[in-house]
Order: C-alpha cells, then structure tokens, then sequence
C-alpha cells in the first residue's frame, strides 16, 4: 500500500526544518515596502582558534547584543513593542560580579511565542556563575561586553569587534561566549566572533537563527531551534539554560575544526507550529502590513538621536 512521506515513521513536517530568516526577512521588508534586498554577510571559510587550556582552568566571558535597561526611553518589559529608542551604537561593559537589568524590547526577537520574561534566556551570567561554582570552568571574567546590533558589516568589523577584542585582551578572556537574539544580531555575533578568534581566543555563537550565522560562518555556533530570544535556554526553566551553557562548553572544547554547529537536542514545543509564524507573509494580512510599515518607519525616527555621526 502507498504511503506518503509523512505518514512513514519518524517524518516530521516540513515546518520542523529550521526558520529561514534570510529568505522571511527579505521578503517581509519587501512587502512593506523596503525592496532593496539587504546583503546577509557571506563567507566560505571560518577563522579557528583551539581553546589553550582545560575548561576548568579557563576564564570564559560573553558577549550580548541584549541592551542595559534606560528608564528614559519608554517601554522595555516583557511583551514591550519594538523600541528603537532604547538602542545602543557603541560597545558598552560590565561587572560580572554585580547584577544587571539588561532587556531586548530594542531588537526584533520573536514576540508571538516569547515575552522576555526571564533575561537568563538572553544573558547567561547566573548560568556561568553557576558553572564556575561548579568547578566546570576556571573563572567568569570581570567584565561582559554588549556588542551595538549594527546592520553596517563595515562598522561592526572595523569598528565594534576590534573594540570588543581589546577588552576581552584587557580581561584576560580564555574563551568567549556570544549570545544574540535577532536575526542582524546573529549576523553581528558572527562578523564579532569572526574577528576575535581570527585573534587568537576561541569563540561559541549561542543562537536560534541558523541560516544567517552559518552564512556568516561562524567558527563554533550552538543551534538551539528557539524562538529568537531564547539563546541561552527556555524562560523560567533553570535545568533547560544550565544544559545548553554545558552544550556551548562542551563545543568549546570538542569542536574538530571551523565552521562547526552542534544542534541542542531540547526543544521548545512537541509541535513545531511556532516557527510558521516569524515574518511568514502567509500568516499577515495587508492591513496588518500597512500598520508595520508605518510603525518602522516611526520607530527609525525614535532611534535617529541615538545614532552617532559616522565620520566621512
């Protein structure tokens, strides 16, 4: 008797494949009018730098694209509307040893099927802390760097990562972790990861889109298949974050070469019906794309001050 593909056993929808966010990402600003397609950073090869030395023995620090809260700029809470206004354009650090309110309400994470509720999905200290407390690793270093979400390839490269390089240098970083939660996020973690291991200290992209790191090539990238926003493991779920540092430092250690991506083997529901809707023009209707159009377009004019003036 005929079978279809789907009913054999173990087939899986075709939704359950990983987002294409390149291919969404530029029909959906198409859609709304923006029909110069945006160039997706694109390698072929990937710089490599070994970790040196044993995990327990190393200093590991991260890199975000998460933003430090500003409670002059509106709403940036959980299920907060995109706010261009609370954006940041240049590297910015901190103490690892104090507590920090870092949100993401500034960035296009995927609000449908997440609220931002929990920032240990987005910024992995309490979990490293805990790892270093464990003995899995030698130290956190002193400082965290936050990496500007630039859509300029040439800035990041030429500008912020070299900038994030010199301070992981200054901290003594053994190895770095680079968590982002958009999808120009993942490309400016991959360009800034590129250029630190290209220098010497071995890098892990800790994301969920993985079309674009993997166009970007990035040397070790860690595929959790998440809603954006969720790099660093499910919210509220302190077993999910601790597995999936423990996946980016196993990968620290055992990845053979560049250019290498472990798959988390959690997932975010049985049914993989959330990944149809980031973007799908599918499932938006002209009236909701005309608001957007419009609300872009208001959001560019709340971020333009923030901007520093390039020089010519």
């Amino acid at each position: 008797m005929d079978q279809t593909l789907d009913a054999l056993p173990g087939f899986a929808p075709d939704y359950h494949a990983p987002i294409p966010y390149m291919r969404r990402t530029r029909e959906y600003y198409a859609a709304i009018g923006y029909t110069t397609p945006y160039r997706w950073a694109h390698y072929v090869g990937a710089p490599f730098t070994p970790l040196a030395k044993p995990l327990k023995d190393s200093r590991i620090a991260i890199v975000t694209t998460a933003a430090p809260f500003q409670p002059d700029k509106g709403d940036q809470g959980p299920g907060a509307a995109y706010n261009g206004s609370a954006k940041f354009y240049t590297v910015y650090s901190g103490d690892t040893a104090a507590e920090h309110d870092l949100r993401i309400s500034h960035i296009g994470y995927d609000r449908t099927h997440t609220t931002a509720t929990d920032s240990n999905t987005w910024f992995p200290l309490p979990a490293l802390r805990r790892a270093a407390a464990a003995g899995h690793i030698g130290s956190v270093a002193p400082r965290f760097h936050g990496a500007p979400t630039n859509r300029s390839h040439r800035v990041t490269v030429e500008t912020d990562a070299p900038e994030i390089l010199a301070r992981l240098r200054e901290d003594g970083a053994d190895a770095v972790l680079i968590v982002p939660n958009c999808p120009v996020c993942h490309q400016t973690s991959t360009l800034v990861a590129r250029h630190i291991e290209a220098n010497g200290i071995p890098t892990v992209v800790m994301g969920c889109a993985k079309d674009i790191v993997e166009h970007a090539a990035a040397p070790r990238f860690l595929f959790s298949d998440f809603p954006l926003g969720n790099s660093a493991g499910k919210p509220h779920d302190v077993a999910s974050q601790d597995r999936t540092l423990e996946l980016a430092l196993r990968l620290l250690e055992s990845a053979p070469g560049p250019q290498t991506t472990m798959q988390s083997p959690l997932r975010w529901t049985e049914d993989g019906g959330w990944k149809l809707d980031y973007l799908n023009l599918e499932q938006i209707g002209e009236d909701e794309l005309r608001r957007r159009r419009e609300e872009f377009d208001r959001q560019k004019e709340l971020a333009r001050p923030n901007r520093p003036v390039q020089a010519a």
